[in-house]
């Protein structure tokens, strides 16, 4: 594995709810190497958005708390660091794409000055070296006629141009690793493959890393060189791309890689995951999967499954390898 630029380790979030505590992450682990891309897949409701803003640091505090565990970024644990010192890093070395972007930018400002903003705020530029440098980002992103767009506000662009705005911004400081949470939501099918492409096409070329948050399984198929499953808080499968989608290792990977529409497969119906998505106000005991599961056995109402080595690199959480059985 290549250097390690981020790690979790036991990862663990909880908020708390007049209704009660929901533990939304829970004893996630998992590492990024430099210049890697990291799929982050599973339901709404599985703990990725809260996973990618505990990274952050961004978990509002009420109600949410970073309840154990550790994130190391470049070897530092970024939940020993003051205020102060996240401002430092947000931007200049970890940047984030938000899941929506008319919620992540603010309505009253120019795309010219929010930019602007961050970059004179981390890099010390001047009002005119920012303005030119966020010209050279629209560009970069693919924004036609940049500098017509500088001084136009962010409801005068379309869902897909908001979505390249919000990458231009996380890209302004030269980060090193970037976050993109579900950066296609709401998108049509052709402006998603457009986001897709840009994205990975900048990773590439500016050689950073890259953690990509999703629900679905054949967007990272394209575009990530390891996956992580993330069902009910829990991480329950991990490993290389090509070994998930080859042999995927716990039924509920295998449920959403039979739910993906294939051409070369005539079938009259999608194949849906049995049951509905876990209640995480009200979780089931043991595996959080198994009241969904085909394959449960009791130990799965009593135990929650430990994340193993199932093969070289290939883990997953699934007592089914406890009993000589696989996925």
């Amino acid at each position: 594995m290549p250097e390690k630029v981020l790690e979790l380790d036991d990862l663990t979030v909880r908020f708390r709810l007049r209704r009660g505590d929901l533990t939304a992450v829970n004893g996630v682990s998992f590492a990024i190497g430099r210049g890697e891309t990291f799929g982050l897949v599973g339901e709404s409701g599985s703990g990725k958005s809260v996973t990618a803003r505990a990274i952050m640091r961004l978990i509002p505090n009420p109600p949410g708390e970073i309840q154990r565990g550790r994130i190391l970024f470049g070897g530092d644990n970024v939940l020993d660091k003051s205020d102060a010192e996240m401002r430092a890093l947000r931007g200049r070395h970890i940047a984030m794409v938000f899941q929506e972007p008319m919620s992540a930018l603010n309505p009253v400002f120019t795309v010219c000055e929010q930019i602007s903003d961050a970059l004179r705020t981390n890099l010390g530029l001047s009002k005119r070296e920012a303005r030119e440098r966020v010209v050279e980002l629209l560009s970069l992103v693919g924004i036609p006629s940049p500098q017509k767009r500088l001084d136009s506000y962010v409801h005068e662009f379309s869902g897909g141009m908001r979505q390249r705005v919000m990458l231009a911004m996380a890209l302004s400081c030269n980060p090193g690793f970037l976050i993109a949470d579900e950066p296609t939501t709401a998108l049509d099918v052709t402006i998603q493959a457009t986001i897709l492409e840009l994205i990975t096409g900048m990773i590439e070329r500016l050689g950073m890393s890259l953690l990509f948050i999703t629900h679905n399984l054949g967007v990272v198929a394209h575009s990530c060189d390891k996956i992580g499953v993330m069902y009910a808080s829990h991480m329950v499968e991990l490993g290389e791309k090509r070994e998930i989608f080859a042999n995927p290792q716990h039924p509920y990977t295998v449920g959403l890689l039979n739910s993906i529409p294939r051409l070369d497969i005539q079938a009259r119906h999608l194949t849906p995951i049995a049951g509905s998505v876990c209640n995480m106000m009200e979780p089931p005991s043991g595996c959080k999967f198994h009241p969904r599961c085909a394959h449960a056995m009791d130990v799965c109402r009593r135990e929650v499954p430990k994340l193993k080595e199932v093969a070289p690199g290939h883990h997953a959480a699934c007592h089914l390898h406890d009993h000589g059985a696989a996925a």
